[in-house]
């Protein structure tokens, strides 16, 4: 349908798994991608894959986050919608998580996205200056554990908890510069990489953690979680990209933390 016809979106964490699969979603819709990622081949071979372009950046790095906005304007002239998608996880108990892990989960999950905000927003205040008649999109892509507490897994949601609260702040900030800042929290992507992994996945480590009683394998933590979902499956990036065709479109909408859980986790 094209309805993202011409707009210029980044996509941090884009060069594979979910970000990949938002950013192909977007392509289809018209889009002009930036594939911005750490991993700089992979996110070139993305690109060239969706016609975009590819950026190098580590999200926690203000001055790769500052860089990666001015490359973006100086190719496109432009920035409509901005998505916060890159993270990482380590799940682990208090007596097993160090200082150092817990502060790499929060730089990358929390404070990555006030540097995305910051960056993106000065460049989206500049352009409704000449274009007041646009509006434009912050999105972080958040997760179910931003909205619920997570088992061993308390760095992760702490820090997605703690970027609802920069969304809604963010939000009443940059409503008079016509910049909407929305949350996506979505379910588990059980297909990708950060799940399926057979070594670093997250149904291995959550095996070796212990999270699931009575699980032997991977195979049974997979199906513990599917359990727990009332749709009885996965989130899928399609899933995601249709909640952000709906921030991007819905002109009345800013300051939401938009659960897209196939029905786990519900508005309160």
């Amino acid at each position: 349908m094209n309805r993202l016809e011409d707009k210029v979106c980044v996509v941090t964490g884009s060069a594979q798994g979910f970000g990949e699969g938002i950013a192909e979603c977007l392509r289809a819709e018209g889009a002009r991608v930036v594939i911005a990622d750490r991993n700089r081949a992979l996110a070139e071979r993305t690109a060239a894959r969706l016609g975009g372009l590819a950026i190098g950046v580590d999200v926690g790095v203000e001055a790769e986050v500052e860089a990666l906005v001015r490359e973006t304007m100086a190719r496109f002239g432009r920035l409509d919608v901005f998505i916060s998608n890159a993270g990482i996880l380590q799940s682990g108990g208090l007596e097993e998580m160090d200082l150092a892990t817990f502060e790499r989960v929060t730089r990358v999950n929390y404070t990555a996205f006030f540097l995305c905000v910051k960056y993106a927003a000065r460049a989206m205040r500049a352009q409704r200056a000449q274009y007041p008649e646009r509006s434009y999109d912050i999105i972080q892509i958040n997760s179910k554990s931003g909205l619920e507490g997570s088992q061993k897994n308390f760095a992760y949601a702490g820090g997605k908890f703690g970027g609802i609260g920069l969304v809604q702040s963010f939000a009443k900030e940059l409503v008079e510069d016509g910049v909407k800042v929305n949350a996506i929290c979505p379910g588990n992507y059980f297909e990708g990489p950060l799940w399926a992994d057979p070594e670093r996945g997250l149904f291995t480590q959550y095996l070796k953690a212990g999270k699931v009683p009575g699980a032997r394998t991977a195979d049974d933590v997979r199906r513990f979680y599917e359990s727990k979902v009332p749709m009885r499956r996965g989130c899928r990036p399609l899933d995601v990209a249709r909640a952000i065709l709906y921030c991007v479109e819905q002109m009345y909408e800013t300051g939401q933390a938009i659960p897209v859980t196939g029905g786990q986790n519900m508005l309160r």
